[in-house]
């Protein structure tokens, strides 16, 4: 095994492409770790759950923001807005969409393998 791995998102393992947006996996040091990168107009509910048949995301979520801005809104119906340099915990339950112009991108280091799986 070598002492030391390195990856690129730019060569990912898997990258899961669906309207205005992709989720790329890559998996190093036994983790897998996810880039998610939405268009502006993008929204969960309608770009990912209907392809996966869900109306929330049921999936939790440990990430960082690189750019762009997202809101994410909860069952109970609390909204949030992330942010660049945000680090992010969501529990499953969720909706989110892009705010603005710009793109959003986001790293995730918990529950990248589950998200957007059809």
């Amino acid at each position: 095994m070598a002492e030391v791995d390195i990856k690129r998102f730019d060569e990912a393992d898997e990258t899961r492409r669906f309207e205005h947006g992709t989720f790329e996996l890559v998996t190093i040091g036994g983790v897998t770790v996810g880039r998610a990168r939405y268009e502006p107009g993008w929204v969960w509910s309608e770009h990912v759950g209907k392809a996966t048949g869900e109306s929330l995301c049921q999936v939790e979520h440990v990430g960082l923001v690189v750019s762009g801005r997202c809101a994410v809104k909860m069952t109970d119906g609390t909204e949030y807005e992330l942010t660049p340099g945000d680090l992010f915990h969501v529990a499953s339950g969720h909706d989110s969409w892009v705010i603005g112009e710009e793109p959003y991108v986001s790293l995730h280091f918990l529950g990248a393998g589950d998200y957007a799986k059809r």
